[in-house]
């Protein structure tokens, strides 16, 4: 800066010497307007290329106040950055909003240096401006551009996200407002700590999700991943789908966006529930029984457990069906897994075979733990009147119990289960026949 100084000295006095110097080249070439101003404002003298760049002829704005080049000459940020130098003594800068003789207005990047060489001259003033105009257009445009885009990802019934992993933590570099309204946590919140999002996630999401990211991971392939969150309105699913890439620390980003797919999941429940549930009574059907039951059986094997596993089957229903219609049979079935349901725990599988024949999986129960629910069905169901008609209709129930061990075979341990039924039916009816034990039952009359 003192060399400036010293140059400006120079070029005012005429004293330039010869073969100007790197201070002269850059006061002549220098790409914008540079001014000398004396204690009051006034322009004493501009560089060659001042016109071009600041719109005025120089003999235009020689004595006169440099402030009529603000836009606001009486109230603009020219006079008060001018009245803080001259009262400071300290330098200026900023960006200044300057309108041009044509009118034009423009933003010059204004530096002001206060001056004063030789010692005992009078104080000036330094004023070099270089004109930003198109830049700070085109920071409005951008700006604007953010705002549109930040309005846009605000109105989206999805969050938008950037996800960090490092040394197997997991972060939110960014997260869009959108995550208040799936999660309630702010976006703010979740990217100051990944787990306030991560701890909502139910038993055993969080596992998946970290072996789904794993994988997407090292092949950069992308990730598609159903999350479901324990909220206090309840639960909720999130679809998560991001793409991978690889930063040069080697470590992952993902950009993707989180979407709610709770109504989805409950339609597809709604949907699986009718797949798998017997339409006339309720109870579960063969293809599900199967399935869940395969699912409880290898919990019990991890853990060791045997299951009991029954089979029902009501006494006489064809007799019933041929005497009352199968309006009053159908009535019969339904009233039947009513009364079954109420007996069964409702963590116990129950699910109609086929036809009159019904299947009962009781979870974590001994074998003694299981003869007594099913006794009390029994009893139950033997209590049970239907008025059809005017006409009193009562029935009875014959159980066949077998223990479903962790290794079995489910369908060979129901074909023992039914077994026992028959078994149950050749010695009486109404009774519970099965492994050793005690058989329990009022049994009588006709064994057919």
């Amino acid at each position: 800066m003192e060399r400036i100084r010293q140059a400006w000295w120079r070029w005012r006095t005429g004293k330039q010497g010869a073969s100007p110097g790197l201070s002269e080249r850059l006061l002549a070439y220098y790409p914008g307007a540079v001014m000398l101003l004396d204690e009051e404002g006034v322009v004493l003298e501009v560089n060659p290329e001042f016109e071009r760049h600041a719109g005025y002829p120089a003999e235009q704005l020689l004595r006169r106040r440099a402030v009529i080049l603000d836009a606001d000459p009486l109230h603009g940020g020219f006079a008060r950055a001018l009245e803080h130098c001259l009262t400071s003594r300290q330098p200026w800068q900023g960006v200044l909003l300057c309108r041009r003789a044509d009118g034009a207005l423009r933003h010059q990047t204004t530096m002001i240096q206060p001056i004063q060489a030789p010692p005992d001259a009078s104080l000036r003033l330094l004023v070099m401006q270089y004109d930003v105009t198109g830049m700070r257009e085109r920071e409005l445009r951008d700006r604007q551009l953010l705002a549109r885009l930040e309005s846009t990802v605000a109105q989206l019934p999805a969050a938008i996200f950037r996800l960090h992993q490092a040394a197997e933590k997991l972060e939110f570099l960014y997260a869009s407002d959108g995550i208040r309204a799936l999660t309630g946590l702010a976006a703010e919140q979740v990217m100051d700590d990944a787990d306030s999002l991560f701890g909502l996630l139910v038993e055993g999401e969080r596992q998946a999700l970290e072996v789904g990211l794993a994988q997407s991971a090292v092949g950069l392939s992308p990730c598609q991943q159903a999350l479901c969150l324990d909220l206090p309105a309840g639960e909720r699913w999130l679809e998560l789908r991001a793409r991978p890439q690889r930063r040069r620390d080697g470590s992952t980003l993902w950009d993707g966006v989180l979407v709610d797919i709770t109504e989805h999941k409950q339609r597809e429940r709604q949907v699986e529930r009718l797949v798998g549930t017997d339409m006339l009574t309720g109870a579960l059907n063969r293809r599900a029984f199967f399935e869940q039951a395969a699912a409880l059986q290898a919990r019990a094997r991890r853990q060791g457990q045997a299951m009991p596993l029954a089979m029902l089957d009501l006494d006489r229903f064809k007799a019933l069906n041929d005497t009352y219609g199968h309006a009053a049979g159908d009535l019969a079935l339904q009233a039947f897994a009513a009364t079954c349901r109420e007996c069964l725990r409702p963590y116990d599988l129950f699910a109609r075979i086929g036809g009159e024949e019904f299947a009962a999986l009781l979870v974590d129960a001994s074998l003694d733990d299981a003869r007594a629910i099913l006794e009390r069905l029994r009893e139950a169901v033997a209590a049970m009147v239907l008025e059809v008609e005017g006409a009193d209709i009562r029935f009875t129930v014959s159980l066949g119990l077998a223990v479903l061990e962790p290794e079995a075979n489910l369908e060979s341990v129901l074909g023992d289960a039914d077994r026992a039924l028959y078994r149950a039916k050749r010695e009486g009816r109404n009774r519970i026949c099965g492994p050793k034990g005690g058989e329990a039952g009022a049994g009588g009359g006709d064994p057919r």
